[in-house]
């Protein structure tokens, strides 16, 4: 079968990309390898893909719909991983018409290219837990039932408008559509604009770290490997004809600020220099995934604890950085 993966230089992308091939799909990937961070990062993620000839990379903007929709009817495809998107709470508060672009118009690209694909089965989709705003956690994870109607920042806005506009193209037009609330991704070949690539970037160089929410905030790290396993499960499972659903994609297990620059440190073998700075515009307290629909569907269970995962990370950095 033929996948089209959007943003398959990205984190998530290049990893899903890697998942399909392995287990005998081709891909078609499409990024526009923007500079939002640095390009050199994803250069490198779609050289990993050189021997592999059942991917093919398109360089091109998720928001000409014209080219996604000729790559969809090129090339007979009937799945769909839509991951490309512009990325970061902080960012979109200065930027943000570069959310306007990806985020809005790159998904009514994918939307209509899959509703006009003959025997379309399943479109999966980025959203993210930034939807549920800034709220306590009340001793439990975020549910998919909870309200998800305060937006704190404008990237969460647009993802929570990306998850209404597929509501209404699943009415009109019949094909199924899963939205994945992803919670705070980490691992090889991760953003280094996420909190342990940046920590460790500046713990190494001897710079201080900046520790927001004077170090109170709580975060769901989920080791990309689980991520990868959740997306891949929820695509081989779509709901029924005509049907959208969201789906939170997370570790389930909250882990402090502080308690996780402790274990960035221990890997490190380095103490950082830190500097206590009150919350940011745009940034939540805490996030907390509750799982258990994404498990009941997929058997989805994450594997990789905080620990380990931040071990494979900086062993990875360390190779790739040669530090």
């Amino acid at each position: 079968m033929t996948i089209l993966v959007t943003g398959a230089a990205g984190f998530i992308g290049h990893a899903v990309a890697h998942r399909l091939l392995d287990r005998g799909d081709s891909v078609i990937g499409i990024d526009n390898f923007n500079d939002y961070y640095d390009p050199a990062l994803k250069e490198a993620r779609a050289a990993s893909f050189a021997d592999r000839p059942a991917m093919r990379m398109v360089r091109g903007d998720i928001a000409d719909a014209d080219l996604v929709a000729a790559l969809v009817r090129d090339h007979g495809v009937k799945r769909i991983v839509h991951l490309a998107a512009q990325a970061g709470v902080r960012y979109s508060i200065d930027n943000p018409f570069a959310y306007e672009r990806s985020n809005l118009a790159g998904h009514l690209s994918l939307l209509e290219a899959s509703r006009h694909a003959p025997g379309f089965e399943h479109l999966v989709y980025a959203s993210s837990s930034s939807v549920y705003g800034d709220r306590p956690l009340n001793g439990g994870g975020f549910s998919e039932d909870d309200a998800a109607v305060n937006p704190v920042s404008l990237y969460a806005a647009t993802k929570r408008a990306c998850e209404l506009m597929s509501d209404a193209y699943a009415t009109l037009y019949k094909f199924p559509q899963t939205g994945l609330r992803f919670f705070t991704v980490y691992g090889p070949w991760g953003r280094p604009d996420m909190a342990i690539f940046g920590f460790t970037r500046k713990i190494l160089s001897g710079e201080p770290i900046e520790v927001y929410g004077e170090g109170k905030m709580a975060r769901d790290f989920t080791f990309i490997d689980d991520i990868v396993d959740g997306v891949v499960g929820a695509l081989d499972h779509p709901p029924a004809r005509g049907a959208h659903r969201v789906l939170n994609i997370g570790d389930s297990h909250p882990v402090g600020l502080m308690d996780m620059i402790g274990t960035l440190e221990a890997a490190l073998g380095r103490t950082a220099i830190k500097h206590m700075r009150p919350m940011q515009p745009g940034d939540v307290t805490a996030t907390f995934a509750d799982v258990a629909k994404l498990h009941a569907l997929t058997g989805y269970q994450p594997k990789v604890m905080l620990r380990e995962g931040i071990g494979r990370f900086v062993h990875w950095y360390r190779e790739f950085y040669g530090t």
